[in-house]
């Protein structure tokens, strides 16, 4: 368990991991024809099935295509909506929980539909279709980047992407801490 998560989010371990996932579009013909190597939905759901149980949190960022799908996927499912997701009343009866925008959920990560950049936290996003944008502060998950397998939390910090961020909260001790010193220096004078 990532221990670092606010407690707001704690509830997403329900006794099982954490999983990330992005862009399924499922039932979509026009994802489905740019696609250099698409499976297929029922393949889609058959992959997210062999690592989602009924006790993981399956954490969707957004573009889920025909909801009915989601229906047959395990575990608590969230929803950060996508520039193709209707709006977040129409997957009441489809997902546990859903959020439009940017959602920060620890000090270290931050997620997203389309990839943001904040100088202190990795920005765990999909959008970018078959486009390895991923680089120290950003982790593409969607679904085509990732072989169509959702991530769990536990692989991004066993990967070390989280030990070059830094902390919020300590760069803003630090530069509170730089400032006082600042005007220390200035009284002196």
């Amino acid at each position: 368990m990532y221990k670092h998560l606010y407690d707001c989010f704690a509830h997403w371990y329900h006794g099982g991991m954490i999983y990330f996932y992005s862009d399924p579009h499922f039932n979509d013909a026009n994802v489905k024809a740019m696609r250099k190597n698409y499976i297929g939905d029922e393949e889609q759901v058959r992959r997210i099935r062999s690592k989602v149980g009924k006790n993981d949190t399956l954490i969707i960022l957004g573009d889920v295509g025909d909801k009915e799908f989601l229906k047959k996927i395990r575990g608590y499912k969230v929803l950060i909506l996508g520039n193709h997701d209707a709006g977040a009343s129409i997957y009441k009866d489809y997902v546990d929980e859903v959020y439009e925008g940017v959602l920060m959920i620890s000090d270290k990560i931050i997620l997203s539909h389309e990839p943001v950049d904040f100088s202190y936290a990795l920005n765990i996003h999909g959008h970018c279709h078959a486009v390895p944008y991923s680089d120290s502060m950003h982790l593409n998950m969607c679904a085509e980047a990732i072989n169509y397998y959702p991530v769990s939390i536990k692989e991004i910090i066993e990967s070390g992407a989280l030990k070059k961020i830094p902390s919020i909260h300590r760069e803003t001790i630090d530069e509170a801490t730089e400032r006082k010193k600042k005007r220390l220096r200035g009284r002196e004078v």
